[in-house]
């Protein structure tokens, strides 16, 4: 027989083994902490979202916060479902953002505190009401207004989403707030040529 024509083993010991199914090793969520401590190292920024029923002001401190779409010009936030906010936010089906600088962390401190007293919650902080009736924080980076346009599961929170039917940036705000590592800071407004985008 020549080199051409030898005959060839096929080896079935390779094709007879049995191989592992992804549904035999599923997938499991990790711990708590770890997950805690893995979200703590992403920067976000810090807002205020009101909604007004029945003539009472509702607010929370959010960090879960972020646009959606432009056109429509949609965005989202998350709001825990035992929260108090939760079930105001989504009877009322308006919302207003006030996006924080530096010198509202006290104000973030103050709103993110559970059981706090809710009627009078806003008093002495400066506010102005907007098109939908929310308060909104004068002294904010920005201020968004929003109507729910959909409510979707997401765990423990429900994801709120909301069109934008108004908007104000004043000039010149100070510098943001952030929260990171479980604390807030202030975001520096010196500009470094080489991370302009």
């Amino acid at each position: 027989m020549t080199a051409d024509h030898q005959s060839v083993h096929h080896d079935q010991s390779a094709h007879d083994q049995p191989h592992d199914h992804p549904d035999d090793h599923p997938l499991a969520p990790v711990a708590e902490a770890d997950y805690r401590a893995a979200m703590a190292r992403f920067a976000s920024g810090v807002t205020i979202v009101t909604t007004c029923l029945d003539g009472v002001d509702h607010a929370m401190t959010a960090s879960a916060f972020t646009s959606v779409s432009l056109s429509p010009p949609l965005v989202l936030v998350c709001v825990e479902k035992i929260a108090r906010f939760h079930s105001a936010v989504l009877s009322a089906g308006t919302w207003g953002v006030s996006v924080l600088t530096d010198d509202h962390h006290h104000v973030a401190t103050r709103l993110a505190h559970r059981g706090r007293p809710l009627r009078g919650q806003l008093d002495g902080i400066p506010v102005h009401r907007g098109l939908t009736g929310a308060a909104l924080l004068s002294a904010a980076a920005a201020r968004l207004e929003c109507r729910t346009v959909a409510v979707h599961d997401g765990g423990d929170h429900s994801i709120v989403v909301g069109e934008v039917v108004g908007s104000d940036t004043p000039p010149d705000p100070a510098p943001a707030l952030v929260y990171y590592a479980g604390g807030y800071h202030a975001v520096s407004t010196r500009t470094d040529p080489d991370l302009q985008v």
